[in-house]
């Protein structure tokens, strides 16, 4: 298939060019006729179109100006999209209005880890998230403690989110075709973050900030004060070499309350 367009290299840009998979995302995001969607990373429109067809209202992100003309042109029968054209790391998503209620997105790879961590508490209103991932990125997400995988993200999102689907996505359904596999992952807001969660996410990406030194270590790496480290580790009845990987997500939260 010849793309209308010349991929972007610097931007990692992998263009959705098959729409089977599209059903997949459809019924993993529980699409209706009341939602409102962010997408990032609109690139050829191709789920742009899919989700306009489906949702009340398509916030549709792309950072890339010169996919503008294309994008206007194939979203000219769809006057519930509104095109936002900007990094979506920088853009303040969070007035978009109405608020998005679901991300539906083929997130460029770069920006996924970043862009879902501050979703969680960035962007309240969202209560079902579904992304194209790199699989490696998806795998991340819900890995379990004690695993390589597991890390910052993980935790922050299992606080948040539970897992409620997952499938595999060949690499033929991009153009041009990544050098990795991908996924589709889905999941759930579980928990409404407050001002509590920069302190949450302070203490969990400092405990993982050293991951081959303990979490005492680390934490006096990132923050300082390593004897509150001390005697929150004991308090939880924890061993004084323990790692951040041993932890699950919920003693974070009790980590964090006993962290200044």
């Amino acid at each position: 298939m010849k793309l209308p367009v010349t991929s972007n290299r610097e931007l990692g840009q992998h263009f959705l060019v098959d729409e089977n998979i599209l059903r997949v995302a459809g019924r993993l995001a529980e699409l209706g006729p009341g939602d409102v969607v962010l997408e990032v990373g609109a690139g050829l429109g191709v789920l742009t179109v899919y989700l306009a067809e489906r949702v009340r209202l398509v916030h549709a992100v792309e950072i890339d100006r010169g996919l503008e003309p294309h994008l206007r042109e194939r979203l000219t029968a769809h006057d519930n999209v509104e095109l936002v054209l900007g990094d979506a790391l920088i853009l303040p998503l969070a007035t978009l209005d109405p608020p998005p209620n679901k991300l539906v997105a083929n997130l460029p790879y770069q920006i996924a880890t970043p862009l879902v961590a501050e979703s969680l508490d960035g962007l309240p209103a969202i209560d079902l998230w579904c992304v194209m991932v790199q699989r490696e990125v998806a795998d991340r997400f819900f890995a379990v403690p004690g695993t390589k995988s597991y890390g910052a993200v993980s935790v922050l999102l299992q606080l948040t989110a539970e897992r409620t689907g997952f499938h595999p996505v060949a690499r033929t359904v991009f153009r041009p075709p990544p050098n990795v596999d991908s996924a589709l992952v889905a999941f759930r807001r579980t928990r409404a973050w407050g001002p509590e969660f920069e302190h949450v996410k302070e203490v969990v990406q400092g405990a993982f900030a050293h991951r081959r030194k303990t979490l005492m270590n680390s934490l006096e790496l990132a923050r300082g004060g390593r004897s509150d480290a001390e005697t929150a580790v004991a308090k939880l009845g924890l061993p004084a070499n323990v790692r951040a990987e041993a932890l699950a997500p919920g003693q974070f939260l009790e980590l964090a309350d006993l962290l200044p």
